[in-house]
């Protein structure tokens, strides 16, 4: 099947009265909890994913989906308005796009914002579609050592472009590898880390686990923190940018768009490096620097268009290779796995309709996006005046009902208590907690593939560097911790996620 009659199939797909219902509830709540700080596409993709249970696996994915990428849209609106950036990622937006709004210019501002978001989102879009066909060609030659060497690398890509240090990070993905290979042993049968606990010996329940982790430890943390921060936001002005700013921003636009669909597919990079180093480019790149920090519409542009960009193409590895870039793709892996459903190079062959039904509702959703930011400004900004501990009220009571529902177990309900205090201690303890659940999703992937390869090699470790693709990417994985712990990129890290 060639690549426009696969769009097609996927246009039937995602224009169907369910899905695209499904997908504008995803870019809604998507940029809801992009305006809200300290909310996050993590805590309420975890938090939906337990209701996504009775939902067909197309219109699960495409609203989760529209959630991580609205959630990027929706941040830019309150970093320019309020100062205030409801996701990392639009953090860098604050330093010029607040300034224009404090010159009258704010309208501009979000307009550039949103129409380089749905360009970024739109070439996003369409390199997961073009990059498909072959980049799966080629993981069909991969054999367990492949994959277990890729798990490898992803994890301690991961781990060591989060803030909080590599050791701490690889400590906490280890110790989410070992949940995740609770239960019953596939080779054995045998029972591992179920201390007697009956209900462990399937394993822990994922959605729990998510919810419990970020919700519920979300919650947790807050719990005496000072309340009813004043909003206060700049008038919008003139919404159509200016020739000027035109002329100004599609170079921006173009290298952001670049920086973020390369950034986005590399594991451990995410959203807020993309959007910062793209930045930081701009930054170098012009012939007035003195002009950003001051209003420059460029670095509006660049980021934004990062960060969407990046967005889209984190879905890459996800989709193509089964090993999530980023904690939020494992959540994503997590919900397809959820439906039955097991991403990686069959799967566009296994499932093409949700495969391509996702790609385009991506596009659809960009769009829809667009629509939505632009006129109901003024009600996004009216969001931050809800008093938080209302939301938290709020997310406790779904988290418990939905979490109840799976199983109408009240073991369920134990375990959310003691993930949210974990993942309340882990944050405390300077972790992130986040790489528990990627190491919670690829722990078993990379035990499966680790044995299967020590099975065929006889027990001989060198099978991992014998074969050329396993052995480029264990020196990848070893070069990445080896730049890691130079004090530029560690720097830089810090910068980003500040």
């Amino acid at each position: 099947m060639d690549l426009f009659s696969s769009l097609a199939m996927g246009l039937q797909v995602a224009v169907t009265p369910v899905n695209l219902l499904y997908c504008l509830m995803g870019v809604t709540l998507g940029t809801a909890i992009g305006v809200l700080p300290g909310v996050g596409p993590i805590i309420t993709i975890s938090l939906l994913l337990p209701l996504t249970f009775g939902l067909t696996p197309e219109a699960s994915i495409i609203m989760l989906a529209g959630i991580f990428y609205g959630a990027a849209y929706g941040g830019s609106t309150t970093s320019i308005l309020v100062n205030l950036p409801g996701e990392a990622s639009s953090a860098v937006t604050c330093i010029d796009g607040h300034q224009m709004a404090r010159q009258g210019r704010a309208g501009a501002a979000l307009a550039v914002a949103a129409l380089g978001s749905f360009f970024a989102g739109t070439v996003g879009t369409l390199m997961i579609a073009l990059a498909g066909p072959p980049l799966a060609a080629i993981a069909m030659r991969f054999g367990a050592a492949e994959y277990a060497a890729l798990v490898f690398v992803a994890l301690l890509s991961t781990a060591a472009m989060t803030r909080g240090g590599v050791v701490k990070g690889i400590g906490v993905a280890l110790l989410g590898m070992v949940f995740g290979t609770a239960g019953s042993d596939v080779s054995t049968g045998l029972f591992r880390f179920t201390f007697g606990i009956p209900e462990l010996r399937d394993g822990v329940e994922f959605a729990v686990l998510a919810v419990g982790l970020f919700a519920v430890a979300e919650i947790i943390g807050n719990i005496g923190e000072p309340q009813g921060q004043a909003v206060s936001s700049s008038k919008i002005g003139r919404l159509w940018p200016t020739r000027d700013d035109f002329r100004r921003s599609w170079p921006a636009v173009l290298r952001g768009t670049g920086l973020g669909a390369l950034l986005g597919v590399l594991p451990g990079a995410g959203l807020a490096m993309s959007s910062f180093t793209a930045y930081m480019v701009e930054k170098s790149a012009s012939k007035e620097p003195e002009r950003f920090g001051k209003g420059a519409v460029e670095g509006v542009a660049a980021p934004e268009a990062a960060n969407n960009a990046a967005s889209q193409t984190a879905f890459i590895p996800t989709l193509l290779l089964g090993v999530p870039g980023s904690p939020t793709m494992a959540l994503m892996l997590g919900a397809f796995m959820i439906h039955g459903v097991q991403p990686g190079p069959r799967m566009m062959g296994d499932h093409p309709q949700l495969f391509w039904g996702l790609i385009v509702s991506m596009w659809i959703g960009n769009l829809l996006l667009v629509v939505l930011n632009l006129p109901l400004i003024g009600l996004w900004v009216r969001l931050l005046r809800v008093p938080y501990h209302w939301l938290y009220v709020f997310v406790l009571a779904f988290a418990c009902v939905g979490v109840f529902t799976l199983s109408s177990s009240a073991f369920d309900i134990y375990s959310l208590v003691f993930f949210g205090v974990l993942g309340y201690l882990l944050k405390a303890a300077g972790c992130n907690p986040a790489l528990f659940i990627l190491g919670f999703i690829l722990g078993p992937m990379f035990e499966e593939n680790f044995r299967r390869a020590m099975t065929l090699s006889r027990g001989d470790p060198m099978v991992f560097l014998e074969r050329p693709i396993s052995l480029t990417l264990v020196l990848i994985g070893v070069a990445v911790l080896a730049a890691t712990t130079t004090s530029f990129v560690r720097r830089g890290r810090a910068e980003a996620t500040d």
